[in-house]
């Protein structure tokens, strides 16, 4: 494939609002994970929530879109002059011609557990007041971005458990080659709600402390929320030497269990080679690796089996899920966004929390931040169900 411009980027998290606050968490190695203590949750466990979502407000006319998933996108959207920049890429290329490519798992899933809170206590119907079309919908945040940023083009929304906001990347890719577009606003929205919170805590996958990717001691995971989106753009004939392009995509489903790895990572494998054939690259041109490191036990192995039986034991690589928590749908697009800081930072961030390395794993976990030629990250995430997605950026230099 061609590589594409990463124009502009922008992400939002718990360990920040926007690309610099972003960085800065990452330089300290600082986490954003806290005790849950959200909204009427009571589970041992730790949570990466974005201060100020729920007072972030919709314009006036796009109130039917009003749930805590869309106003998280708002307050993305609003970061690192990403508005602003959509906005020009529309008056370059024509409003017909930017698509919009975003990954979410649960939506606006709140809006519906809130409805069911304000059922009539004699027929059970939900207020007359919800929209479940603009809100819990999975098509909700891209048709509020779309509408929001007064696009024409088309407007796709990924569903596809955590490996969503990684997957739309190929998606609009193939819609740029295709020439059915000039550009992309591709990302994803996840945020906070009791649907996952109980769901991965019934799975017995929620750790009661911070997790701890690939530690010998790590027990689950810590669900966060996130916003993150880039620009996508054909690469102009004058480049500066500081851009980040996208260079591959490889998806693979290997469809082994519900909820649970290929024990070997077959699937991961197909993705992360498929990855290196349509960049064009060997597994020497990868210098850091930003692994899907979950920090479950079944995870983190069958990943590390993975990216060994392809990379070997010697290329350094970290989960940043310590410092965000699992971002859900949202991960994929969070981590490409954190991998393009890296590139152009020259950063390679360790693992937050992660006390002592499983010996038994394989890969090259770092747990202290190092700094050095960092060209090429690939970036890894991977889905219930075995939907798997990885993603090549690099300099443009």
């Amino acid at each position: 494939m061609k590589p594409l411009l990463l124009r502009e980027y922008t992400a939002t998290s718990c360990i920040g609002r926007g690309a610099a606050a972003t960085l800065a968490a990452l330089l300290e190695q600082r986490s954003g994970l806290k005790r849950c203590d959200f909204d009427t949750v009571r589970i041992d466990t730790h949570i990466g929530e974005v201060p100020g979502v729920d007072a972030q407000r919709l314009p006036k006319d796009l109130q039917i879109f009003d749930c805590r998933n869309n106003r998280l996108a708002e307050l993305a959207l609003q970061q690192d002059g990403f508005f602003d920049a959509v906005q020009a890429a529309a008056a370059r290329w024509g409003r017909r011609r930017v698509g919009v490519f975003i990954g979410t798992s649960t939506s606006g899933i709140m809006q519906t557990e809130l409805a069911y809170r304000a059922r009539d206590a004699a027929t059970g119907a939900l207020p007359a007041s919800f929209e479940y079309g603009t809100t819990h919908n999975s098509f909700s945040v891209a048709d509020y971005l779309r509408q929001r940023c007064r696009f024409e083009g088309p407007a796709v929304a990924a569903s596809s458990a955590c490996a969503s906001s990684a997957k739309v990347f190929g998606s609009a890719r193939r819609m740029i080659e295709a020439g059915l577009i000039d550009a992309a606003l591709v990302g994803g929205t996840d945020s906070l709600c009791l649907t996952t919170l109980y769901g991965f805590h019934s799975l017995q996958l929620t750790s009661p402390a911070p997790c701890r990717p690939f530690d010998a001691a790590r027990d689950g995971i810590s669900i966060g929320e996130a916003a993150a989106f880039a620009l996508l753009e054909r690469v102009p004939e004058s480049l500066d030497g500081n851009a980040v392009l996208f260079h591959g995509v490889g998806e693979s489903s290997d469809a082994h269990h519900m909820s649970a790895p290929h024990p070997e990572g077959l699937g991961a494998k197909r993705a992360m080679q498929a990855a290196l054939d349509a960049a064009s690259m060997q597994p020497g041109d990868i210098d850091y690796i930003n692994l899907h490191g979950t920090a479950t036990p079944s995870n983190d192995r069958s990943e590390s089996q993975a990216v060994t039986s392809i990379f070997g034991p010697t290329v350094p690589c970290s989960s940043t899920k310590g410092a965000t928590g699992h971002t859900l749908g949202a991960a994929g697009a969070l981590e490409a966004v954190i991998s393009a800081l890296a590139i152009r930072h020259q950063l390679m961030p360790g693992g937050v929390h992660t006390k002592r390395v499983d010996p038994t794993l394989t890969a090259h976990y770092i747990r202290e931040n190092r700094r050095g030629a960092v060209r090429r990250v690939l970036s890894n995430s991977f889905g219930f169900g075995g939907t798997n997605c990885s993603l090549i950026l690099g300099c443009a230099g």
